[in-house]
């Protein structure tokens, strides 16, 4: 099949895969679960491209295995931290203000805008499987295979300290400044942003898959401005308000003593001497 059969048939599944998502949060009143959906997502859409496209046989090899090893790690990370959480007050909020319509409109507004994302997002994953004329695997494919390494070792890595230091009662109400947030405010969204890098690099082994370069900007974007750093640093940390520019404004700043100073001193995005140890120079924020 072409790109554009492939991209078509991707766009018809997520479609399907994202409205039984909708039904089941309906059925359990909470929206939450399209964010342990994301990554599977995207699992699912380089499996359909490697059974459609007419890439390369071990691209499509690699391309699968190294989402598919992304998106159900996210996926096992996102529903172990919500299991036992009300629905996240993002929400909580659009319920809140939307009314009953909120049960409706989430179906355009939660996953409807999900899906468009993800398509949109995933275009490396469908341009590497099913763009003619692919050659056999070169130097894009081991330089986007190792930027993946290294973004999905600083995701994971980064999830994994901050949840263990969460875990500890000793730690409440702290910054999470140890292990790899000593270097960088963010360093699972620095890895996340990263690996996307890396599958467009995959992307870039074939004809045309430089066309893709939307994918991990527009990702990038969205770690950096807006669901991401800028999100959390003014308010993901907050407990439930009724409203959430409430949230927003309280933000980690108030709620947390200390991360002004953090702040101050750390790198929002890319990982970077602190500031106390190389005084005088800029962070790569």
């Amino acid at each position: 099949m072409s790109f554009w059969s492939v991209l078509g048939a991707v766009a018809c599944g997520l479609a399907a895969y994202l409205a039984l998502g909708w039904l089941l949060s309906v059925r359990l009143r909470d929206v939450s679960i399209v964010d342990g959906m994301w990554g599977p997502g995207f699992a699912l859409v380089a499996v359909a491209g490697a059974l459609l496209g007419s890439g390369d046989a071990a691209r499509k090899t690699v391309v699968v295995v190294l989402v598919s090893i992304w998106g159900l790690r996210l996926a096992t990370h996102m529903l172990a931290r919500n299991r036992g959480q009300a629905e996240d007050y993002r929400y909580r909020a659009m319920r809140d203000r939307q009314g009953p319509r909120f049960v409706w409109l989430s179906a355009f507004t939660v996953f409807g805008l999900q899906g468009i994302l993800l398509l949109w997002i995933a275009l490396p994953l469908v341009a590497a499987t099913s763009l003619p004329g692919s050659p056999p695997l070169g130097l894009f494919d081991l330089a986007g295979s190792g930027l993946f390494l290294l973004g999905f070792l600083c995701e994971a890595i980064g999830d994994a300290q901050l949840t263990r230091f969460r875990a500890n009662p000793a730690n409440r109400g702290k910054v999470c400044d140890v292990g790899l947030w000593r270097w960088s405010r963010h360093p699972n969204y620095f890895g996340d942003a990263t690996l996307w890098w890396g599958f467009f690099l995959l992307a870039c082994a074939v004809p045309g898959g430089w066309r893709t370069i939307g994918s991990p900007i527009v990702m990038t974007v969205l770690l950096l401005k807006v669901s991401g750093v800028a999100l959390l640093e003014r308010g993901a940390e907050a407990e439930a308000l009724p409203q959430l520019v409430a949230l927003l404004e309280r933000g980690l700043i108030s709620t947390k003593p200390g991360y002004a100073d953090y702040i101050a001193r750390t790198s929002a995005f890319v990982p970077w001497f602190p500031r106390s140890a190389r005084s005088g120079q800029r962070r790569p924020d």
